[in-house]
């Protein structure tokens, strides 16, 4: 006996909606061979907000029933290989809002700020304050040369 075919929703991300007609023995490699052709590394499958990692994975072992929506990003460049770590970050939107690569020059920025005001108003700096900025200000460049040395 043939195996039964059942019907997928793939959803894009501008709204956009593809049947595919695919049976539960059918692999999520298989899938993505079928309906993206050229394009297996960019695509990526999302089910009940899980991503689709393993492409030799069954679709009767992820328990897709008959018109279950498959979410469907393709990238548009290869990913690339994944660096190892337990720190790896494979989510290029955190990579790109690292915060801690601002930090050197924001606290640059609030240095200079701070000894503008100790020129121009140093009537209101007392000595313990002026004294602790150039304190604050050694130890800060300090660390930077022995963080960028490297």
């Amino acid at each position: 006996p043939a195996e039964p075919t059942m019907v997928l929703r793939l959803k894009f991300l501008n709204d956009t909606e593809r049947l595919a007609r695919v049976r539960p023995g059918d692999t999520v490699g298989a899938l993505k061979r079928a309906y993206f052709p050229g394009q297996e590394q960019r695509v990526r499958l999302i089910y009940q907000g899980q991503l689709l990692r393993d492409d030799s994975q069954s679709l009767a072992a992820l328990h897709l029933a008959h018109n279950s929506v498959l979410h469907c990003h393709i990238s548009p460049h290869s990913p690339a290989p994944a660096p190892a770590g337990p720190r790896a970050s494979a989510d290029p939107v955190h990579a790109a809002l690292n915060v801690g690569s601002l930090m050197l020059p924001l606290f640059v920025l609030l240095l200079a700020v701070l000894w503008y005001f100790q020129l121009q108003y140093r009537h209101v700096f007392t000595a313990t304050a002026t004294t602790f900025l150039a304190g604050l200000t050694l130890l800060f460049s300090f660390m930077a040369f022995t963080m960028y040395r490297r």
